[in-house]
């Protein structure tokens, strides 16, 4: 099988390990998505690639690969519509997940003038990158920072839901969970260093809520970010197409078992078309 890697980064070690597992009996490729897109398309493709990129140019050429018929994990309208929060939670919310109300208010500047929340709120960069902003406003007064930082930046803006400061990390490959507990970034210290966390110590439920997200959102490698709103009640705040998975057992194996499964599910669809047509 021939796969190929759209990311900048093929030393990131999700990939590196995944890497070292395939190219004993397949070959695998790293494609720099700024040089792929500017570069025609190959005129063999392979078998599948892997979309570890979020940026315009991975996305482009990640359009092109499929136009031309390749499976892309995942697909390029997958991955974009992860990174536009206003869009995510429409999604979520009208198939009925538990995702965090959220409202987009426009330029930080323009809203935080007139605003006067009566709870603490959560304000997020409508376009999810590296970088973003992601930060806590109990009253105007830190808004109001916020927005001297940040006065043209199109926000996102949820309630603040009371939780015990801990995110859990919770990824998935197909259908294998992995999970981890991160200290949230919106909590008193600060983001803190990640705890691992055996998927059978979620509450119960949890792990099917995360492979419905990846039905709802067409995800095959993706992130979900929740939080215990009391008693083992999830509540959804944040989605990730292709997230890092550092430091998971078994995470590498999951995406080579994956990318394969893929592609010999693209390589049938096509020998079926050639014996329908007389090829």
């Amino acid at each position: 099988m021939r796969i190929g890697l759209i990311t900048p980064e093929p030393g990131h070690p999700l990939l590196a390990d995944t890497n070292a597992l395939l190219t004993a009996e397949h070959e695998v490729e790293a494609l720099d998505p700024v040089a792929a897109a500017r570069a025609s398309l190959p005129r063999i493709l392979a078998d599948v690639y892997l979309l570890k990129s979020r940026t315009p140019q991975a996305l482009e050429f990640a359009r092109a690969l499929e136009r031309r018929g390749a499976p892309v994990i995942n697909t390029a309208a997958a991955t974009a519509l992860c990174q536009d929060r206003t869009e995510m939670a429409g999604l979520a919310l009208r198939a009925g997940l538990p995702f965090a109300a959220t409202r987009t208010v426009g330029a930080l500047g323009a809203w935080a003038r007139r605003a006067r929340p009566a709870a603490p709120v959560v304000v997020k960069s409508r376009l999810s990158r590296r970088g973003d902003l992601v930060a806590r406003a109990d009253d105007p007064v830190r808004l109001r920072e916020l927005a001297r930082d940040w006065p043209r930046e199109p926000v996102v803006v949820q309630e603040y839901a009371p939780n015990n400061g801990w995110d859990h990390k919770l990824w998935a490959i197909g259908d294998r969970v992995f999970s981890a507990l991160r200290r949230s970034e919106l909590s008193p210290g600060g983001r803190g260093p990640t705890r691992p966390l055996a998927p059978d110590e979620l509450p119960g439920g949890w792990a099917d809520l995360v492979r419905r997200v990846g039905a709802v959102f067409a995800l095959d490698v993706y992130g979900v970010d929740i939080i215990d709103t009391g008693g083992g009640t999830p509540l959804i705040v944040d989605v990730n197409a292709f997230p890092g998975i550092r430091g998971q057992s078994g995470a590498p194996e999951a995406l080579a078992a994956l990318a394969l499964h893929r592609a010999t599910a693209a390589r049938g669809r096509g020998a079926a078309g050639c014996a329908a047509s007389g090829g």
